[in-house]
């Protein structure tokens, strides 16, 4: 997953990733 990420705007899909798995 750590390749897609970084293959994909690391620091906009962590906190997509974030958002996604925080119960808000």
């Amino acid at each position: 997953m750590n390749v897609l990420i970084l293959g994909s705007g690391g620091r906009e899909h962590a906190l997509a990733w974030k958002i996604a798995q925080s119960p808000l």
